[in-house]
């Protein structure tokens, strides 16, 4: 590889007078929007709708944790096909914040419409339909968020800024958390679950103001005309050529960061089940295990930002996916001893999770050239779940297995952290080798 060559990837992060005002507004996006992440997605909705009691046939029904599994799925699959286009057309157009203000206000929208979603069978679907939307416009929107960072930050401090952005979002998860404990008390029944989707959209509407005010788009001088479907996927499959010749390493970091933020998303989808299914938690017992593991998750993904700044962000997610696979194993072997196994082995996994996703989000940001980040990070969450399917999939089927090894009428689910961890193993070894874009420069 040429020195050439080599320097491209970097071009889209520039220096330039850093202005932390601009870094504070991009940042409260992730708090504004971290109420889909913590509250719906990880630590209440899903453990509402997964309930057998209240969206089967009893307590010891795991048709609808099932199919929570396969509603996932579905949405990664429908990402994987919209995502890369969709970015590419941000980076054509120039409207980069345009897409993004629609896009977080239809997730607001969905969020509040979970308020719809009142316990029994006949609305299990309508959940699982509005929680797959919410997970593709969430995902859609993380584009152009992840996009807009060559707008704030610099070479010198990606990975800080990477890492602030995921800090401010674990400590909004963290305030989202304790205001539902504060409106509908620790024991929350269905009713304050459902409330709690109205003030999760209204929480998203308000924080993710300062975002547009502070960051305008960029116009193109000249933007080209629009593309056909058909036409946009074959600039995209251009593209991936284009970028593996350039840099072969990003393509296999694509590869290998699909496979472990897929598992990082895995621990946020089905932790919390894990926890009321498996441990015992109540509602109550889920909200408080999840502000502890947002304040320390929080905490850690600021301080690892500035050991990726430091070291690299490569390091940072070794260390991260070796823990994570480590303390995974620990919570399906020790499973029947007690909730006080998933309070220390759970607790200690959020200390890597977050900084192995800013460390990810970081890594890509040095490598991505000028104009196509929008684009690149289309396929990052393309090639991301392109895979989406592996982590709900292998939950599912380490149940069904599961269910031939356990005594009949008792639960499986705690097999399901075995698929989980398989996806986080997978993704760090194809990481193993993969070139940082300092090492790529060098070496090549």
């Amino acid at each position: 590889m040429t020195q050439t060559q080599t320097q491209a990837p970097a071009a889209a992060l520039r220096e330039r007078r850093t202005s932390w005002g601009k870094i504070f507004s991009w940042c409260m996006w992730d708090w504004g929007t971290q109420p889909f992440a913590t509250v719906i997605t990880t630590f209440v909705f899903s453990t509402y709708i997964s309930s057998g009691s209240l969206f089967g046939t009893g307590a010891g029904d795991d048709t609808p944790a099932f199919m929570l599994g396969v509603a996932m799925a579905v949405a990664g699959v429908l990402i994987a096909l919209l995502a890369p286009v969709l970015g590419q057309g941000t980076d054509r157009s120039g409207r980069r914040m345009f897409h993004l203000r629609w896009q977080t206000w239809a997730l607001a929208a969905v969020s509040a419409a979970l308020w719809f979603v009142a316990p029994g069978q006949q609305y299990l679907w309508l959940g699982l339909a509005l929680l797959g939307i919410g997970n593709i416009v969430s995902e859609v929107a993380n584009v152009n968020y992840y996009a807009a960072i060559d707008q704030v930050a610099t070479p010198g401090n990606v990975g800080r800024v990477s890492g602030y952005g995921w800090g401010m979002g674990y400590l909004g998860g963290i305030a989202i958390l304790l205001l539902i404990v504060a409106v509908a008390g620790s024991d929350i029944g269905p009713d304050g679950v459902r409330n709690s989707m109205l003030l999760c959209g209204v929480w998203t509407v308000l924080f993710t103001i300062p975002l547009f005010m502070a960051i305008k788009d960029r116009p193109v001088a000249s933007p080209p005309p629009r593309q056909s479907p058909v036409r946009a996927y074959r600039d995209l499959i251009g593209s991936v050529i284009r970028i593996h010749r350039v840099s072969p390493h990003t393509t296999w970091f694509l590869l290998a960061s699909a496979l472990f933020r897929d598992g990082l998303a895995g621990v946020f989808t089905y932790g919390a089940v894990l926890a009321k299914l498996v441990f015992g938690f109540s509602t109550g017992e889920v909200i408080v295990f999840g502000v502890v593991a947002n304040v320390v998750a929080g905490l850690a993904t600021i301080v690892f930002g500035h050991l990726d700044d430091r070291t690299g962000p490569k390091r940072v997610i070794l260390i991260s996916l070796g823990a994570l696979v480590g303390l995974g194993s620990c919570i399906f072997l020790l499973h029947d001893r007690g909730p006080v196994v998933f309070w220390i082995f759970g607790i200690a996994m959020t200390l890597f999770v977050g900084p192995a996703q800013s460390a990810s989000r970081s890594f890509l940001a040095r490598l991505i050239p000028e104009g196509h980040s929008g684009e690149v990070f289309g396929l990052y969450a393309t090639t991301g779940r392109a895979v989406s399917f592996l982590a709900s999939s292998l939950w599912v089927l380490s149940l069904w297995l599961g269910s031939f090894l356990v005594p009949a009428g008792e639960s499986a689910v705690h097999f399901g952290i075995l698929g989980i961890v398989l996806v986080l193993a997978a993704g760090l070894v194809v990481m193993i080798p993969v070139r940082e874009a300092q090492q790529v420069m060098h070496r090549g």
